[in-house]
């Protein structure tokens, strides 16, 4: 597919009054500074017929004049501190064309060509970079990367709504809610878990890799869709292992299920350990509980782990019930342990965020990281003409790393995209859609 770039130029906020001063800057949150140091891309796809690059555009400004973080820059506070300099500089705005219908050359698998319909990811100083391609059936996909250090996929849905409310000049609310200096320590520190080896390592970790032939060139990413009717039969099998507790939930149920799935693919050895990483949004967690629009990052990971041979062997309730406890493990003391280490202990120990090393990593094998955005809104995108019907990430061959996302036709089933090595592919093919 050949991608004919037309146009590229960076769009500023568009304010109503009088612009804010451009020498601001937001220091960034414990919990900004612990997670990925690097652009996330998404696509989108719309049928005709499409709002123009122009009423985009504009909705893209009027977006950025109440999301101002995003036309800002990382840099350095006043105290030399990582921030958000609220310079205004403007999001990277590229206008392309296809000249063959969208249907003929693009079928939305996961692949490299998806690569040409967003900006690159790499050394890039834009917080967010949109790149609209047109077909020439008049069919138009969006491609949206953001830097994970502003915000979490939650606040990221919720600016992508109102970019499209701003595109059909519709109010936009709820408001964001902009404060990041509302995680302080508490006076008398209260560290009750370990967070090294978790979320900081050492800065002399040397982190060992797996002894394995493949390479990351053998890594091809795999889509598969899980019906309605499949995902209560599944839930239904996991929940009847210990009957007399709540049911587990349809998320549970269906990573534990991939968990097994993929440890069987791999042909891992009986005795070895597997774990999962699962991402946990503090919003509803702390106590006072974080509004729902607050704008920035604001997630910390649970890790569920298992010998192959018990998570192979044991009934599938038994993966649910470990990814389970794992995930209501990070609760409000969790967070809140979480907070004073990183203001107090990190520093003092010269301590560094994991996600640095975990962001360079190509092969998870023999774990997994599972990204769920099946409750975020980004299906609501409408951008003048109607909501989009294909959403799904960009191409990212990280093996075993998981995105899970609801499928655009709304009948409950779920799309899952699992990034595999080629030699363990059919395996897995084979038995993602057993219930035994």
């Amino acid at each position: 597919m050949k991608v004919k770039i037309e146009w590229s130029k960076l769009v500023k906020p568009l304010y109503g009054g009088v612009p804010p001063p451009a020498t601001e800057y937001i220091p960034l949150s414990v919990f900004d500074k612990v997670t990925y140091d690097q652009h996330v891309a998404i696509i989108y796809a719309y049928r005709p017929p499409t709002p123009s690059n122009a009423a985009v555009e504009l909705g893209l400004r009027k977006a950025l004049a109440v999301y101002r973080e995003w036309a800002g820059r990382l840099g350095h506070g006043r105290d030399g501190e990582p921030a958000i300099i609220l310079n205004d500089e403007g999001a990277k705005f590229v206008e392309a064309y296809v000249d063959r219908n969208l249907d003929q050359d693009f079928t939305f698998r996961p692949s490299a060509a998806l690569l040409s319909l967003h900006p690159p990811l790499i050394g890039v100083a834009e917080l967010v970079q949109v790149q609209i391609t047109r077909f020439s059936c008049g069919s138009m996909v969006v491609g949206f990367t953001a830097h994970h250090r502003v915000a979490d996929g939650n606040a990221t849905s919720s600016f992508l709504v109102a970019w499209g409310k701003a595109c059909r000049e519709v109010e936009i609310t709820p408001m964001p809610f902009h404060d990041r200096a509302i995680f302080p320590p508490r006076e008398t520190p209260r560290i009750d878990f370990e967070h090294r080896g978790v979320e900081f390592m050492s800065k002399n970790f040397k982190k060992q890799y797996p002894l394995i032939d493949n390479q990351i060139e053998d890594i091809v990413a795999h889509k598969v869709k899980f019906s309605k009717e499949f995902l209560s039969k599944l839930k239904l099998s996991a929940s009847s292992w210990n009957p007399k507790e709540k049911p587990f939930s349809t998320f549970e149920t269906l990573v534990a299920h991939l968990w097994r799935a993929i440890t069987e693919a791999r042909r891992l050895n009986s005795p070895e350990t597997t774990q999962i990483r699962i991402s946990v949004d503090g919003r509803s967690r702390l106590s006072p509980r974080v509004p729902q629009e607050y704008f920035g990052n604001l997630v910390l990971w649970a890790f569920a782990r298992a010998r192959v041979g018990d998570l192979l062997r044991e009934p599938l309730g038994y993966a649910a019930k470990l990814l389970h406890d794992a995930v209501v493990s990070v609760d409000d003391g969790y967070f809140k342990s979480f907070i004073d280490f990183a203001h107090r202990r990190a520093p003092a120990e010269d301590l560094v965020p994991t996600a640095t090393a975990d962001t360079e990593e190509s092969i998870l094998w023999p774990n997994l990281e599972v990204d769920s955005w099946l409750r975020f809104p980004f299906y609501d995108l409408d951008l003048g003409s109607g909501c989009p019907y294909v959403f799904m990430p960009s191409f990212s061959p990280t093996e075993g790393m998981i995105f899970i996302l609801p499928t655009f036709s709304g009948d409950g089933s779920i799309d899952v995209f699992v990034p595999l090595f080629r030699e363990n592919l059919e395996v897995f093919k084979r038995v993602c859609y057993s219930l035994e």
